[in-house]
């Protein structure tokens, strides 16, 4: 069963949800977890040192906006708001492929007003 998940960035609330997938129940199991945001073009993503992770069936190269996923190369949960250095026309992409846990359920469109090493912190609902 998904968990929800509150999003927290400075004065920002993001509703969202962790799916059903191994690696999305290992983050849910941390919750809460806190870091601090990088930047890579439209995508937040953080050190998260509780959850080791290979890539599962749910790898993807290819991402959406609002989705979430778990970069296991850097051990990171990445949101993703929209195109990244390595995106192409059309195509939202990671640095490396990031096994898909969750999605954010609200407009994810105000992340982009987050600046780098702003306190992020993912919470249950």
């Amino acid at each position: 069963m998904p968990t929800e998940i509150v999003i927290v960035i400075n004065d920002m609330r993001l509703n969202g949800y962790l799916g059903d997938s191994p690696t999305a129940q290992a983050l849910a199991d941390a919750l809460p977890i806190e870091g601090r945001a990088r930047l890579w073009g439209e995508e937040i993503y953080f050190p998260v040192d509780q959850v080791v992770a290979d890539l599962d069936d749910t790898a993807a190269v290819v991402v959406n906006v609002g989705d979430l996923g778990y970069w296991p190369t850097g051990r990171a949960l990445c949101i993703f708001f929209g195109l990244t250095p390595g995106s192409v026309p059309g195509e939202i992409r990671p640095a490396s492929a990031v096994n898909l846990v969750g999605r954010v359920t609200d407009d994810p469109c105000c992340l982009k007003l987050v600046p780098e090493g702003a306190p992020v912190r993912i919470e249950k609902k």
